[in-house]
């Protein structure tokens, strides 16, 4: 479709829309004008009934002055008579006097002494509907004296709370005339005032021909019902109009506003007719504006189209001048985009440089956490096996120095031990590559635990290297093995020493920080952040990119194994957290370790007890052990420490011997073993089955999770005294159950 088309076809969619709109909007202001003119009929029949209520009221003042007279105290019938008539001195209004009966005693219309007319008609069943003491107004009657059409104001007179006469004053329903013409309603519009037998009592327009005809019976019907309403009909006159009464609230006269139809239809059909016609006239504006749009539109179109397939050939281009600012605006840009064509390649190619540059170090990445996963596990399993040596050595040596009867013998195995403890040592830095070992973690207070290293990290400083300690407040708990951590940090002191052989600063800053989102090797949550930062030489991109290497090292043969780092890594990933490094060449060196929020209140309690010999126990142990060697020392050594001994080489033998009857108090396992059942599955079929047998594990390493709180773990090699105390806090906890 051409763009002319869709053009014209765009206008008309935002135009017809816009007189649907004025279309509503016609029904509206017609609908609203309907509404205002009722409204200002009701606001105006309200304000007249008040004010026919205001000229009764004025009468009514009158009586109540004259009700005052000390004439009426004495009785004085002559001398009130002539009070009476300098108030009412013309026959358009009258004043009479009443007994409490209702007699007539006077009438200034009338001589005095003149036999008294009867009272108008009505008033009496009015006074016994409203009471004594009421205010009353009178329907209009024929007045016999005044020969016209009146009404009458009466008002009790009483002296000392007694009722002694009726004070009334009559007046011509011509003087409520007035009232129109003090108001001056609209010259269309018809007022009308009725009583309360809905007969006309004063018009504003032909009184003479219409008062003391009745309203019409759906009017009265409505005036009977209501105080106040609208009716739609046909006045006394014949004209359909649409009325308003309102009722006034003292004398009880209805006062009638009508206003004929035509001139309530009139205003809002004008003004619908002047927003119709003035929609059409915009319509035809509006499309012959499109058209023109539409061409001119088109034109600066086809030269867009020209100088893209233009800029798609490489050429350079000129702006176009259309008149349309968006048009010359896209034209001016591309302008200045083929002159950009050019600087963008060449942006584009070292962009793709850079990606390609960014996979590679992300290959490397991925290539040193693959090799420091394998390296975990070949390190695990030699750890596991390595143990279990130390282990049987550690044992026997123990069992041996109970024995040792001279001193030289006591002194070399003590020897012994110390070497095994430093075959522990190493054992413990291979396993940083591994998983977390549970038997090994504690659940520390940072801040305390960095203060008390402090003497530890500064040892290895010579005087020109200045130390500072920054922690946070309100620090967050960690659960890690808090040797591995000590080391980590004092490998990564002796690196930024030696990266500082003309002195320096190091700073060590820990705080909490929150981790929104997740990064490629970190999930969010809450960790301690432990920064390391050093003024050092700092490394080269292509140094820092394998200094995580296990053996990488810059320094000289003897002077480092390349272990630093990478051990601090392990530690790092194996406590659920990660080490980065942030270095430039002559800038420094900043390592930064994020070690997870820790949920545990407690730590691991730590065992102190490496006096010997053994403390002397009784009770009935299950040791579950595949490695003989490990199997017979221990034995030996439990068995000297009183402790009643049967041996399982698996798990599956050690449940046949649960499963036959035999009770043991105790069930002391290793946990990785062959057969399929591990110390971990041994644990949860012994707590399901056998609640009242206890149980301890120990392990050299294992890559699975320990979730058993209330089982203890030892790690390997454990001391042999540490062990007799485990088992002797069980027991004396299964006694207890």
């Amino acid at each position: 479709m051409p763009i002319r088309s869709r053009l014209l076809i765009l206008v008309l969619a935002v135009l017809i829309p816009a007189f649907m709109t004025a279309g509503v909007g016609m029904i509206y202001i017609y609908s609203e004008s309907q509404q205002t003119h009722r409204q200002s009929m009701r606001e105006v029949a309200h304000a007249l009934a008040l004010v026919v209520d205001k000229e009764i009221a004025k009468r009514e003042a009158i009586l109540q002055t004259l009700a005052t007279s000390t004439a009426l105290d004495a009785a004085d019938l002559d001398d009130f008579y002539l009070q009476a008539k300098r108030l009412a001195p013309t026959i358009e209004t009258s004043i009479a006097l009443r007994d409490v009966s209702g007699k007539v005693l006077l009438n200034t219309r009338l001589p005095q002494g003149t036999s008294i007319q009867p009272s108008p008609a009505g008033i009496a069943e009015l006074r016994a509907h409203y009471g004594p003491d009421a205010t009353v107004v009178s329907n209009m009657y024929f007045a016999p004296v005044g020969k016209q059409s009146s009404i009458s104001i009466q008002i009790p007179v009483k002296r000392g709370g007694t009722l002694i006469y009726y004070l009334e004053m009559s007046l011509f329903v011509s003087q409520l005339q007035r009232v129109f013409n003090e108001q001056e309603l609209p010259g269309s519009w018809i007022g009308t005032i009725v009583d309360r037998n809905s007969v006309v009592v004063a018009r504003n327009k032909d009184a003479e021909n219409f008062v003391g005809k009745k309203a019409s019976e759906n009017i009265k019907k409505k005036m009977e019902e209501s105080s106040e309403g609208f009716n739609d009909g046909v006045a006394l006159s014949g004209e359909p109009v649409f009325a308003f009464f309102s009722r006034a609230p003292n004398s009880e006269l209805r006062f009638v506003v009508s206003v004929p139809h035509k001139e309530l239809q009139q205003t809002a059909t004008r003004a619908v007719a002047y927003i119709g016609l003035l929609s059409l006239l915009l319509l035809g504006v509006a499309v012959i504006a499109a058209l023109a749009v539409a061409r001119n539109t088109a034109t600066s179109v086809e030269k867009l189209l020209h100088s893209a397939q233009a800029l798609g050939k490489g050429e350079l281009l000129t702006p176009m001048q259309s008149g349309i600012a968006e048009f010359d605006a896209v034209s001016h840009a591309m302008m200045q985009a083929s002159h950009e064509l050019k600087a963008s390649r060449e942006n584009l190619e070292r962009r793709v440089a850079e990606a390609v540059s960014i996979a590679e170090r992300s290959q490397r990445a991925l290539l040193q956490g693959q090799k420091l996963e394998a390296l975990g596990r070949l390190t695990g399993g030699i750890a596991h096996d390595f143990n279990n040596v130390l282990q049987t050595l550690t044992s026997g040596l123990q069992v041996c120095l109970m024995s040792a009867s001279t001193d030289r013998e006591k002194s070399l195995l003590q020897a012994c031990l110390r070497a095994v403890k430093r075959g522990v040592e190493l054992s413990r830095q291979l396993m940083a590559f591994g998983r977390v070992q549970d038997a090994r973690l504690e659940t520390l207070d940072v801040s305390k635990h960095l203060q008390l290293a402090v003497p530890l990290l500064t040892g290895a400083l010579p005087s020109n290297i200045e130390f500072k300690l920054v922690v946070h407040d309100d620090l967050w708990s960690i659960t890690v093995d808090p040797l591995q951590l000590e080391l980590a940090l004092l490998n990564l002191v002796m690196n930024a020493r030696d990266a500082m052989p003309n002195g320096g600063a190091i700073t060590l800053e820990a705080r909490n920080e929150i981790i929104d989102t997740a990064g490629n090797e970190l999930p969010a949550g809450e960790y301690v952040r432990i920064n390391l930062t050093d003024t050092g030489i700092g490394m080269s991109e292509e140094v820092a990119a394998r200094a995580l290497d296990p053996f990488f090292t810059t320094k000289n043969v003897g002077e480092g194994a390349g272990m630093g780092l990478p051990q601090a890594y392990g530690f790092a990933k194996q406590s659920g957290g990660t080490l980065t490094l942030h270095s430039e060449s002559g800038a420094g060196t900043t390592i930064v370790f994020f070690l997870p929020r820790s949920n545990r209140a407690t730590t691991l309690p730590q065992l102190a007890t490496n006096s010997l010999p053994f403390q002397q126990s009784s009770g009935k142990v299950l040791f579950v052990e595949d490695d003989p060697l490990v199997r017979e020392t221990v034995t030996s050594a439990l068995t000297a420490a009183g402790l009643d001994i049967q041996v399982a080489q698996s798990g599956k033998d050690a449940l046949l011997l649960l499963e036959s009857g035999q009770t043991f108090d105790v069930v002391f396992s290793d946990i990785v073993m062959p057969g399929g059942i591990s110390g971990i599955d041994l644990a949860n079929i012994v707590r399901e089955r056998f609640p009242t047998t206890r149980i301890v594990l120990a392990t050299g390493y294992s890559e699975r999770r320990i979730n058993l709180p209330d089982v203890r773990l030892l790690a390997k090699p454990y001391s042999m005294t540490d062990v007799v105390a485990v088992l002797n806090n069980e027991l004396t906890q299964t006694s207890r159950g």
